[in-house]
Parts: C-alpha cells; sequence; structure tokens
C-alpha cells in the first residue's frame, strides 16, 4: 500500500492527529504528511503512505491557496483565534475601497516574513512554539516568500463584515509559495490599515497540483477501506508527483536503477540538475533521478523500487 491521500483536515485536528487517524484506519505505520496545517485551520492535508513517504521532499515545496477570514480590530499573541488578545491599536472600519486595495497590493509579490513565534519553525535546534510558551521571545530572521494573489473575497458584494463589536471579518483568497505564514499576512495587513488583527479563519483550498474539491474526509477514508476500494482515492507514487518530468527505462536500465546506478539518456532538453521520475516500461515510478547535462546521464537519488 503506497500512494498518496488528499486528506480534507477537518477543525480540531493537528496534522500529527491526522497522520496517526490514518494510520490506525489503514493499519498502516509508515504514514507521513507535506505542509502543516494548524489545529484551527481545515482543507487540504496530503499524506504520503507506505514507501511514498520518501517523496514528501519533492511535495513540500509546492505553492498553496487558501481562503482565510482576517478580523480587524484587534491582534493576538499567536497572531489568530486561539490566542489571548493584545490592546487595541487604531479604529477598524473607517477605510475606502482604495486604501483597503493599496493595502492588499503592499503585501503582494516578493516580499520578506518574519515567522511568528508560535509557529513550528526551529531556531537553534528549538520549536518556536516551545520557547513562547515558555515566555521566551527570540529574534527571527526575515523570510522571503512571494504572495501571487492576495485578494477580497465579497459575499454579496460587501467588503466586509461588521461583527457589531468594534471588530470587522474581510474574506481573502490567497496564493503564496510554500513557507508562507497567512497569520503573519493578516497581521501585516492590518498593521497597513493602521489596526490590529488577526487570522479568524483558515481553509486551504489547494497544495500544488491537488484541491480541495479531490479531498476526501476520513470518515470517507474510513468507508472506503472497509469495502475495499482504498485505490479510487489513493494516488500512485507516480501519479503523487504528475507534475515532474518522466523518462521510460528499458529493462536493462530499469535493473541498474534499482541497484543504484545511473544510465544514459539521449535527446532531453533538461536543465542540470532538474530532478526525473524514472519509470519502467509500464509506466511504474522505479526512482527519482538527477539529471547531469554534462553527461547526458540520470543518477538515481531516491530509488523507490528494489524489485
Amino acid at each position: 500500500m503506497d500512494g498518496l491521500l488528499v486528506i480534507d483536515k477537518p477543525v480540531g485536528l493537528t496534522s500529527h492527529d491526522v497522520v496517526a487517524r490514518v494510520r490506525h484506519i489503514l493499519h498502516e505505520r509508515r504514514i507521513g504528511h507535506t505542509g502543516t496545517l494548524d489545529p484551527f485551520a481545515t482543507g487540504v492535508l496530503l499524506i504520503l503512505v507506505g514507501r511514498a513517504t520518501r517523496l514528501a521532499q519533492f511535495l513540500s515545496g509546492h505553492n498553496k491557496e487558501y481562503d482565510a477570514v482576517i478580523r480587524l480590530g484587534y491582534a493576538t499573541d499567536t497572531g489568530d483565534r486561539t490566542g489571548t488578545p493584545l490592546p487595541s491599536q487604531g479604529s477598524a472600519g473607517e477605510w475606502t475601497p482604495e486604501e483597503i486595495e493599496t493595502a492588499l497590493a503592499s503585501l503582494r509579490g516578493n516580499i520578506e516574513q518574519i515567522p511568528p513565534m508560535y509557529s513550528a519553525k526551529k531556531i537553534a535546534g528549538q520549536k518556536l512554539y516551545e520557547l513562547a510558551r515558555r515566555g521566551v521571545e527570540v529574534e527571527r530572521p526575515p523570510v522571503p516568500v512571494c504572495i501571487h494573489q492576495f485578494t477580497l473575497i465579497k459575499p454579496d458584494g460587501q467588503l466586509m463584515k461588521d461583527n457589531l463589536d468594534g471588530t470587522f471579518d474581510m474574506r481573502v483568497h490567497v496564493a503564496c509559495s510554500a513557507g508562507t505564514y497567512i497569520r503573519t499576512l493578516a497581521e501585516d495587513l492590518g498593521k497597513r490599515l493602521g489596526v490590529g488583527a488577526h487570522l479568524a479563519e483558515l481553509r486551504r483550498m489547494r497544495a500544488g497540483d491537488f484541491d480541495v474539491e479531490t479531498a476526501i474526509t476520513l470518515e470517507e477514508l474510513k468507508s472506503r477501506f472497509a469495502e475495499e476500494s482504498l485505490g479510487t482515492v489513493l494516488y500512485s507514487p507516480g501519479a503523487a508527483l504528475s507534475f515532474m518530468p518522466f523518462v521510460h527505462l528499458s529493462d536493462d536500465d530499469a535493473q541498474k536503477v534499482r541497484h543504484g546506478m545511473e544510465v544514459a539518456v539521449e535527446g532531453t532538453e533538461w536543465s542540470d540538475g532538474a530532478t526525473i521520475k524514472m519509470c519502467d516500461d509500464a509506466g511504474a515510478l522505479i526512482a527519482i533521478g538527477k539529471y547531469d547535462a554534462g553527461k547526458n546521464r540520470l543518477h538515481p537519488h531516491v530509488v523507490f523500487a528494489n524489485e
């Protein structure tokens, strides 16, 4: 049982909770995930099963898309709704559409973010959230990210919802590079508008080639497994890497690759160092290779199938 599952993570579970539940449902020890989601967030979580856990490095760096609710009116110590409110700053709800668009536009493109203290990022070998829980704050170097889209979602044409308690909810769509903190984006938008802000809701709509429309719930996974129809929702390792260029190997070359030996390739237009799927004649994934343009050869980087 090897492949990839696209799970619609429910609210209240950590990504590790989802891994544990999938492990229990499938009776499979080797389960992993790519791209952590906070417990209050929902949406696409890619789960790797069996030997496919070795493919995580090739999936974790892909662009992501989110629908989110940014609450303007106060910030929290975690940057999201689970945190403790901080003293209010500024006054919410006094912006023109042009001012809002200017603020959004200023956060599009290539920007730098300072990772939040309440994150799994490690500094000097320690996870930031573990330090934050002990009341320790450390300096975090800014990280370059790219915000491809940062736009309003306007239900009924409204710019935002007045919560009648001094706060306003703004629905947004974000398409961004891997490693982007949507909480930080929410806080930075508030700063542009002169008011405290935090992330009230977050739903991951897409991770790489996989969107929420193709995702299944944990309950659906349990049913598919019980019905012995897991194959209808489990992407093969090769299909999980559908974005990657590939080459079909002869039987002799396939045998060499299974033993970690490089093979010659001709007539390619791959750049030096390109990552290539190495498949047998039937299209089954054997290995992930690195291309040496100087020698026109592929060297197995991760051997997936040894038989």
